[in-house]
């Protein structure tokens, strides 16, 4: 007898119509992203075919790797007085923290050394860079 008793909760449920879970998302029929297996063979047998070049291209080619190899010499020598820049102005900082730093200012004290340990590494940054340019 109690089976046959229904609650209200459960005749909401059975009358309810059926509710998409994210209505906004397109289904497999709408849209397709993904190329089809014959389109895949296609544009992989074009990958396969064997690239052929004339002698113009292989002397645009090489010009345009020598241009390259010159612009990263360039950046490196950038880099190498970014460094040294770099370099000077932290020796710069850390002079103006000498001072309060006799006067008894923990605050310097900290700032001296974190300049200090800066300062060493840009310096072994810049004997590296040395080293490099001398071997070239």
């Amino acid at each position: 007898m109690e089976d046959s008793i229904s609650t209200p909760k459960d005749r909401s449920r059975v009358n309810s119509p059926a509710v998409t879970s994210n209505p906004g998302t397109p289904r497999s029929e709408d849209v397709r992203a993904t190329p089809s297996p014959n389109q895949m063979r296609r544009g992989h047998n074009a990958a396969a075919q064997p690239m052929q070049l004339s002698q113009q291209q292989l002397m645009q080619l090489q010009q345009q790797h020598l241009q390259q190899l010159q612009t990263q010499q360039l950046v490196q020598q950038h880099q190498s007085q970014s460094k040294y820049t770099q370099l000077l102005a932290v020796i710069e900082d850390m002079g103006r923290d000498i001072r309060p730093t006799y006067a008894g200012s923990k605050t310097s004290v900290e700032r001296l050394k974190r300049g200090i340990v800066h300062a060493r590494i840009l310096v072994r940054e810049c004997l590296m860079e040395c080293e490099r340019s001398a071997r070239t």
